[in-house]
């Protein structure tokens, strides 16, 4: 037996526990009307999964529940077991019983328990659509249902008899896979939304990725080319100065020691001339000479201050009147007291010169320094008016007059003192008297220290020039590892090769200085394209767009996983959808045939037959600009219609039959429909009501036919099906409203009567 025991617990009038056990193959439960028959069907309705609260004639989950009475208190859930035999493993679980428990609550909360466990309805319906069971359907026909078979429309009828050939574990594997794709279509859309709607940051991403790509290569190539300069230039300067102070050493001695000469030579002149009043005075024509110099390097100087001052308020004017630029980044103060020192000891090294080109050269070399830093300055805001520069600019421009007439007449005072120590110079080479040797040694010594002058001068003028470079080499070394991190500070570590060959100090210091102003030239066109891409929070935008690249792959690979998800699952249930109607059309055919033979065995006579029908659906089309053309016929499923023929009579239609004409037909389709695919067990409410005594032998032997492939459970009040139950069940009810069950098995029953 497959269905071994029923345990009803609260259950609408089963107040209190009863337990059913079906040891036989049929068998019946009797009762006057209202003790409680049905309700044991609807149990089992109940404890399979039904969730129609009305098919078990009740309005809410509570109706099912022992509502009380006068002299019993109402309960509060509702219990219902059902114990199933598994010793043939028909159910695919290792146990040996299945026991499957349902319970509702008041609040309308429902468990499921398998074997103790608690599970899920779809886990039970599963369960059960394996071994042909269901909560619904042909084996459970319910008081007034035998006659919905015949009243059922074609798609119903299908959907039945599809039930009935245990096509529902593919139905429900068919739904299953139809509510996967609608889901995997519903991610689909929301991945491909996902990546649009982050479709256009990730496009503004990758232009930032972009440039600052485009900005790390053009960080690179000032980085290989700031290497090469700074070794380059490093190489150059400490060769260059190395070599200028040697070369220095020798000069500065031998003048030192000729300006000792001549101090000795002039303190005997001196004494001479003394002693001498027709002495040229030479002594005191150089001493004038000098005197007339240093005025005129003081003025030279007071007149490049006031042009600096007048330049730099000439620009400011001209700013005022164009249109105000961005801002360049600001000047450390470090940089400018720096910048400023450095001035302060060029202007001091050439002040006690003689040398008028060299001041000049000076002179046009601070300007262009404080030119340079003034252009990197951030801009200032103007607080004094154009009235007020334009005063200014007058008085320097007065102040600047006046010094160039000091400066000219400095310069004449000079040229007459020159030319007097000129002509005292000429007039004692020319005299050959012993008395003039004095005069001649000075001269002499006086040229020798011009001479070793020019020449010491001459290398620290070269000096101050690498001095310079020194300096600018120094800022553009500050200036790289602000930029470009103190990697660059390192540059010495770094071999400079050409084809693979080092490059000697030598070699650099020998080349023309042209090529080391082009490689500043490149540099500088290299940091301008640098500020103009910009550097910006570079590893934070790169790690962002990488998270955003990486999750777009990743929707992007959702998408098409979902996508293959879809065509995995069309194609599952195109395969449910053949393998369904293949099974359908083959069991309609050997439904057919049973029904055929109980139609004809149950009314004596007649013919009956299940067939096939294909509904079909009108579809208007339309042609390409709108108007109507013609009406398609598209196929809808497949439906299932009854054709009868009752012997000796004509009837055209189910609808013709009488009631017990029908109730014989439904019974024979029933019937038929558990010969194909024998459920465990079938439970039949009252489907005998309608039947006479004729019929109802009919019945009761087909009943017997039936018992031998699936088990019976009956609730009837007709004495003939119960004399073919093996075991009957009382159902009594009393005063206080409880259902109340009483067994008796036949066979005992009939040998105690013996």
């Amino acid at each position: 037996m497959y269905l071994k025991s029923l345990t009803i617990n609260g259950f609408k009038s089963f107040a209190k526990k009863g337990e059913l056990e079906f040891s036989a193959p049929i068998t019946a439960i009797v009762g006057p009307n209202g003790s409680g028959k049905s309700n044991v069907a609807e149990s089992f309705r109940f404890v399979l999964g039904e969730q129609s609260v009305k098919s078990m004639r009740g309005k809410r989950g509570e109706d099912l529940i022992w509502g009380g009475s006068e002299s019993v208190s109402r309960g509060n859930r509702a219990q219902v077991e059902v114990v199933l035999d598994n010793s043939k493993r028909q159910f695919p679980l290792d146990f040996d019983e299945v026991r499957i428990e349902r319970v509702v609550h008041r609040d309308g909360q429902n468990e499921y328990l398998l074997n103790g466990s608690a599970v899920r309805l779809k886990d039970v319906q599963e369960l059960l659509a394996v071994a042909n069971i269901g909560s619904t359907g042909h084996h459970i026909i319910s008081q007034g249902e035998a006659d919905r078979i015949i009243s059922a429309g074609p798609r119903e009828r299908r959907e039945m008899i599809e039930d009935a050939l245990g096509l529902k574990v593919y139905q429900l594997k068919k739904n299953e896979a139809e509510r996967k794709l609608d889901k995997t279509r519903e991610n689909i859309a929301q991945v491909e939304s996902l990546r649009r709607e982050a479709a256009p940051h990730l496009r503004y991403l990758e232009k930032q990725v972009q440039k600052i790509e485009k900005s790390l290569e053009v960080q690179t190539k000032l980085k290989g080319a700031y290497l090469e300069y700074l070794k380059r230039e490093d190489s150059y300067i400490a060769f260059h100065a190395d070599r200028l102070h040697a070369l220095r050493q020798e000069p500065t001695a031998v003048l030192e020691e000729v300006k000792k000469q001549l101090a000795a030579a002039k303190d005997v002149l001196k004494a001479a001339e003394a002693n001498d009043e027709e002495s040229s005075g030479v002594v005191a024509a150089e001493e004038a000479w000098r005197a007339a110099s240093k005025n005129r390097q003081t003025a030279l100087r007071e007149l490049g201050q006031i042009e600096g001052q007048l330049a730099y308020l000439v620009r400011r004017i001209e700013e005022r009147s164009r249109p105000k630029s961005v801002a360049l980044p600001a000047i450390p103060r470090g940089e400018l007291e720096r910048v400023v020192a450095d001035i302060e000891q060029q202007v001091a090294g050439v002040a006690q010169r003689d040398d008028l080109a060299l001041i000049k050269r000076t002179l046009t070399d601070v300007v262009r320094r404080l030119r340079v830093l003034l252009e990197r300055a951030p801009e200032a805001p103007v607080v004094d008016d154009d009235e007020e520069l334009a005063k200014e600019r007058a008085e320097l421009e007065v102040g600047a007059t006046a010094l160039r007439l000091k400066m000219e007449e400095a310069e004449t005072i000079e040229r007459e003192a020159e030319a007097g120590y000129n002509n005292v110079r000429k007039s004692l080479e020319a005299e050959a008297h012993g008395a003039r040797q004095a005069e001649r040694e000075v001269f002499r010594l006086v040229g020798e220290q011009r001479m070793f002058e020019a020449t010491v001068e001459r290398i620290d003028r070269e000096l101050l020039a690498l001095e310079r470079d020194r300096d600018e080499f120094k800022r553009e070394l500050e200036e790289s590892v602000a930029l470009l991190g103190r990697e660059l500070a390192r540059y010495f570590e770094t071999p400079l090769e050409i084809d693979g060959v080092v490059v000697s100090s030598e070699i650099i210091a020998a080349e023309d200085r042209s090529l080391q102003r082009a490689r500043r030239h490149e540099l500088e066109k290299l940091k301008i394209r640098l500020e103009e891409l910009g550097i910006g929070a570079t590893d934070d935008t790169m790690k962002e767009w990488q998270e955003a690249k990486e999750r777009d792959a990743f929707l992007e690979r959702e998408v098409a996983d979902l996508t293959a998800s879809v065509e995995k699952l069309m194609t599952l249930i195109a395969e449910l959808t053949s393998e369904l109607q293949e099974q359908f059309f083959a069991g309609i055919d050997k439904i057919s045939v049973e029904f055929n033979t109980f139609f004809t065995l149950m009314f004596g006579g007649g013919e009956a037959s299940l067939a096939r029908v294909e509904p079909k659906s009108k579809v208007k089309s339309e042609d390409e600009d709108g108007t109507e053309e013609s009406e398609e016929e598209r196929e809808t499923e497949v439906g299932i219609e009854l054709n009868v023929k009752l012997p000796n009579k004509r009837v055209k239609g189910l609808e013709m039959l009488s009631g017990g004409e029908r109730a014989l037909t439904s019974i024979a389709l029933i019937f038929a429909m558990s010969q194909v695919n024998p459920p465990p067990f079938v439970i039949l409410d009252e489907t005998d009501a309608a039947l006479d005594e004729a019929n109802s032998r009919r019945y009761g032997d087909l009943i017997e036919a039936l018992a031998k492939k699936s088990q019976l459970i009956l609730i009837t009040h007709n004495r003939e099906t119960m004399s073919r139950a093996s075991v009957l069940y009382g159902i009594t009810m009393g005063s206080d409203g409880v259902s109340k069950l009483l067994s008796v098995r036949l066979e005992e029953a009939l040998a105690v009567a013996k």
